[in-house]
């Protein structure tokens, strides 16, 4: 057995016990893991999959080779590149997941710690990064043949966009929020190219502190057409067409910061149909010190294992407090299609950063949000693989998680540290997923998809399935989100009008695009919290 570290305080070993336990406990727990690809040649810091079931997989650009050649000789040429200027390998890769394959696309700027959303008609949107990356705006638009690849534009942004937050707005375009010594937004694309203007947001200013604690901040858009915005431990409510805070929240009770690099996570609870409320769940982070304790005194804190609630539409809203089975810090939240919510990957002490994180968390947590309070999370089936900073995780269309990344070193390191660098790609499956759910999972059989949607329209899909539960059918519609750093942006789940009976369902898409901003999603038949396999559908 290891010793135990001398830095460590010795009621943590206490902790390090328990929480072993838990782990040894979860084994028999929900959900099975299966191992994809023992690499890709690059590690998965950021994950968007894209409406022809490919995966977008891309790192940063400025540590050296990767583990990925480009095709055909090609060499990305980049005199301002910090690492290696000449550079023929890859830091970006397609996941093909039917086929279960990748292959490399080629970067030609910095894409460090950057943000992401996918337009109304299915191109993926990046923006910003490091170095000459960090004003760019960079599109793959996608393609089955194998021909796509990035395209960018080296000053498409106002200002330089280092870990800010992307979120689609109703008519399509994105709202970058925040980053790096940026405490303002833009927007992208730009009506106008030559208007370079970003729109100052005080509440940004004053959510920094000694280590910034506010940068990937969360943005969801409620339902009332304003954006919630969350930095370090509060939040506020802002009608950005006109710059003005219409609401400012109550801070988080207990005042621990939530965003990197402490490194929490949030999402945008699933809307009910004809929602008249939305709420926001954040869970877990660092608490104040864990940074400055990790990178000058090798310390590594306990992670928060809180979370908080907010219904944001509310009169008057308050935080309601609960407790996670372990603590996690630069874990993931996942909106499954049944409406529950997966915790996974991330770190039980420490904090974001270079080696700053410590004790794996490899169980994942499933939380129930209509659950009994005090009896909303279930943990799963443990990983083997440790998965820390710049780890990512999506929701694939057939119900997978797919997982990927982890990299706390500068650059590629596969030995002699205590957490090597992961090129691997894992899947975890849920528990609506085993064999023993089989004659309860539904099959779509019409529409084909992708099939075109209208706002409020009325839609039928035809299904088969061995029994229907006592719990009836739903309809969910899930956008497919952008993961880095423990925040997917733009991820949103609706819950559909809906009725019929063992074949056929009939829904009514949402209102508005403010319920659900144009492009594509994945529409789900869900038989008693057994969700189909999600076909495409597109709105607009």
């Amino acid at each position: 057995m290891r010793s135990i570290p001398r830095h460590v305080p010795f009621p943590f070993f206490f902790f390090v016990l328990l929480l072993l336990l838990v782990v040894v406990s979860a084994a028999a727990g929900g959900g099975e893991w299966k191992l994809l690809q023992h690499s890709i040649g690059v590690s998965a810091m950021h994950m968007q999959l894209l409406h022809n079931d490919r995966v977008v997989v891309f790192d940063r650009t400025d540590f050296g080779p990767s583990n990925l050649s480009l095709p055909d000789g090609r060499c990305r040429d980049d005199p301002n590149d910090k690492a290696l200027p000449v550079d023929c390998t890859a830091h970006s890769a397609e996941y093909d997941v039917v086929a279960n394959s990748f292959r490399p696309l080629m970067i030609l700027t910095d894409t460090w710690c950057s943000s992401g959303s996918v337009a109304p008609d299915g191109a993926l949107v990046q923006t910003g990064g490091f170095n000459d990356g960090e004003r760019a705006a960079r599109s793959f638009r996608p393609c089955d043949d194998g021909s796509c690849d990035w395209v960018e534009t080296a000053q498409g942004l106002a200002v330089r966009r280092w870990y800010a937050t992307n979120q689609v707005l109703p008519d399509g375009r994105a709202v970058v929020v925040g980053g790096r010594r940026q405490f303002n937004y833009e927007f992208y694309p730009k009506p106008d190219p030559s208007d370079m203007s970003a729109i100052a947001l005080r509440f940004l200013q004053d959510t920094r502190d000694d280590v910034e604690n506010n940068l990937y901040p969360f943005v969801h858009l409620s339902i009332d057409g304003n954006l919630f915005i969350f930095a370090n431990n509060r939040a506020i409510l802002l009608d950005y067409s006109k710059n003005t805070v219409v609401r400012t929240y109550q801070k988080m009770p207990g005042g621990e910061p939530r965003n990197y690099p402490s490194s929490g996570s949030s999402v945008l609870l699933p809307l009910k149909p004809s929602p008249t409320e939305a709420e926001v769940l954040i869970c877990g982070g660092a608490p104040a010190g864990s940074y400055s304790q990790a990178l000058q005194k090798k310390r590594f804190l306990r992670a928060l294992d809180s979370c908080g609630r907010i219904k944001i539409t509310d009169a008057a809203p308050s935080w309601s407090m609960e407790a996670m089975p372990v603590p996690r810090v630069m874990g993931d939240m996942v909106l499954l299609p049944d409406g529950e919510v997966l915790l996974i990957n991330g770190a039980a002490a420490g904090t974001a950063g270079w080696e700053l994180g410590h004790d794996p968390v490899l169980t994942p947590v499933v939380y129930s949000p209509e659950g009994p309070a005090g009896a909303r999370f279930d943990v799963q089936s443990a990983s083997t693989t440790p998965r820390l900073y710049h780890s990512t995780a999506v929701l694939l269309r057939d119900g997978r998680v797919l997982v990927g990344g982890s990299n706390p070193h500068v650059n590629y390191s596969f030995s002699g540290v205590e957490y090597p660098t992961e090129l691997s790609m894992e899947a975890f499956s849920p528990a609506y997923l085993s064999s023993e759910n089989s004659r309860l999972r539904p099959q779509i059989l019409t529409p084909p998809s992708p099939f075109q949607l209208t706002y409020g329209g009325r839609f039928s899909l035809q299904f088969s399935v061995g029994v229907v539960s006592g719990g009836g059918i739903r309809v969910t519609m899930v956008a497919p989100s952008f993961a880095t750093h423990s925040f997917s942006m733009n991820q949103r789940l609706l819950v559909l009008e809906a009725e019929g009976g063992t074949s056929e369902v009939v829904a009514v898409a949402p209102a508005s695009a403010i319920l659900a901003p144009p492009g594509y999603y994945m529409v789900y038949v869900v038989n008693g919290g057994v969700p189909s396999e999600g076909i495409w559908a597109h709105i607009q």
